[in-house]
């Protein structure tokens, strides 16, 4: 990872705060989810300068301490009445615009793979084809939002679509990762995400934008007006 050109770390690190930013406004300006999301960040990015992840013959995984807490996290905010209350207060429309982020999420991935340090199924040349739903959410913000030609049936759909896209690289990804129950990418396996900046894809970006689907999907099928 020495060798790798310092414009992909930038770019994907302008990506992750990108990716914050945006929640942080459908969050409504919340202070509090802003820290959270920074001292995570923080975190995890000491901990990834130390090389914790890159051993990874361990069990448990220790890759599991960068992904498990977000998941649980998303999982407690569903299963409390406070928890739901903020997943129902958020934007709509920003967490649709918050999608975007995954064009420039696919060329980091692209150029990932470039530099051989991921394989080619987990590009657009692969097996992920979540660069649709960056390229789509423009169009579905301005057709439901600005012209008001969608309504929450169209939405919800895409949502769901979008969701199954993200849940199909994410299982692409850990499967190529160097871990014990590897199975795709021997020749190249995915070690990009065992290192700084790019841990913070599967600690932070991956999170936030399942949350922005969950919350989305919520609340398109209680019939939550758009925000």
């Amino acid at each position: 990872m020495e060798n790798l050109p310092s414009y992909i770390s930038i770019l994907f690190g302008l990506t992750t705060i990108a990716t914050a930013w945006i929640f942080y406004k459908a969050a409504g300006n919340s202070k509090p989810v802003l820290m959270v999301i920074l001292i995570w960040l923080a975190v995890q990015a000491f901990i990834a300068s130390s090389g914790f992840y890159t051993v990874t013959d361990t069990f448990p995984p220790r890759f599991l301490l960068l992904v498990l807490p977000p998941f649980l996290a998303i999982a407690g905010l569903f299963m409390s009445p406070k928890g739901r209350n903020f997943i129902d207060s958020l934007n709509l429309k920003s967490l649709t615009i918050l999608h975007t982020i995954r064009i420039q999420v696919e060329i980091v991935l692209y150029f990932l793979f470039t530099s051989k340090v991921i394989p080619e199924l987990m590009t657009f040349e692969g097996r992920n084809f979540d660069v649709l739903s960056g390229i789509t959410a423009p169009l579905i913000f301005y057709f439901a939002f600005v012209k008001k030609r969608f309504g929450r049936k169209i939405i919800l759909i895409w949502n769901v679509i979008c969701l199954g896209l993200l849940i199909n690289i994410v299982i692409n990804a850990v499967l190529s990762a160097p871990f014990p129950f590897q199975q795709f990418a021997f020749n190249q396996p995915n070690i990009a995400v065992l290192y700084f900046p790019f841990i913070w894809l599967p600690c932070c970006v991956v999170p936030l934008v399942l949350l922005s689907h969950l919350s989305a999907i919520r609340q398109l099928s209680n019939n939550g007006k758009k925000k």
